[in-house]
């Protein structure tokens, strides 16, 4: 089992298996998050060991729910290099303002997309919200020689990730006290082809910003597998 794993983890990463990195990436990034804000209450969390370390993710069934049927079509978006961005927006309970906004932008190489596997594309934005459940409120890797970029294996992108979510762990230490109840909400961008199918069940959606004046960011570490590259950023609501 230890050589098929070891194997797997060498092997240079397809549209397939770069969507799922970053899917995953996803899922434990939007937990991560829940749990150090406080968005739920910590006993509704559970350790778990992913990326060499200790992970907390959420055992309230509700929200898993939530959280499996966002992913979902998060996935597909990013089979059809349809997503550009996904957000996680904290808002005040009592006031409905936005007191942190954490940004993922995607981008796709289009080459490698289509390299693996056929995908649609196009360039533009939009944004929609998935509805409210469980209580919470819905650069590409360097080029080597000859001009080719560099093959990245599963191993050295988990390694990547691996730093952003340490930062996400010690973001508390200069994030500002989240001191009310709060709920979030999730957004999604996609791009405007019209061949990006846009579920029922998805609204459109505010943007969530924080107002001009009030805001502070935090640009964070990046990762990059042969087929994505994924930039993140946190902004958040300062004393008047």
């Amino acid at each position: 089992m230890a050589q098929k794993q070891a194997t797997r983890t060498n092997q240079a990463i397809t549209l397939k298996g770069s969507t799922a990195l970053v899917t995953e990436f996803f899922e434990y990034g939007v937990n991560s998050i829940l749990y150090q804000r406080g968005v739920y209450p910590s006993d509704d969390f559970r350790m778990v060991k992913k990326y060499g370390l200790p992970m907390l993710v959420t055992a309230d069934e509700g929200l898993k729910e939530y959280l499996q049927t966002i992913l979902a079509q998060v996935q597909e978006w990013l089979l059809t290099s349809s997503i550009t961005r996904l957000v996680l927006a904290i808002k005040s309970i009592e006031t409905d303002e936005t007191l942190e906004r954490w940004q993922f932008d995607v981008h796709t190489d289009e080459a490698a997309a289509a390299g693996s596997s056929s995908s649609a594309s196009a360039s533009g934005s939009g944004s929609a919200s998935a509805p409210a459940a469980g209580g919470a409120a819905g650069g590409a890797g360097n080029a080597a020689k000859g001009g080719k970029k560099k093959e990245k294996t599963e191993k050295e992108v988990q390694g990547e990730i691996r730093e952003i979510m340490k930062q996400i762990t010690s973001s508390v230490t200069f994030l500002p006290i989240l001191e009310e109840p709060c709920t979030f909400s999730l957004l999604a961008y996609t791009n405007d082809s019209p061949d990006v199918a846009i579920p029922s069940t998805w609204d459109d959606a505010d943007p969530h910003l924080i107002d001009r004046g009030k805001v502070e960011q935090v640009r964070l570490r990046s990762f990059s597998t042969n087929v994505h590259s994924l930039e993140a950023m946190v902004a958040y609501r300062v004393g008047e």
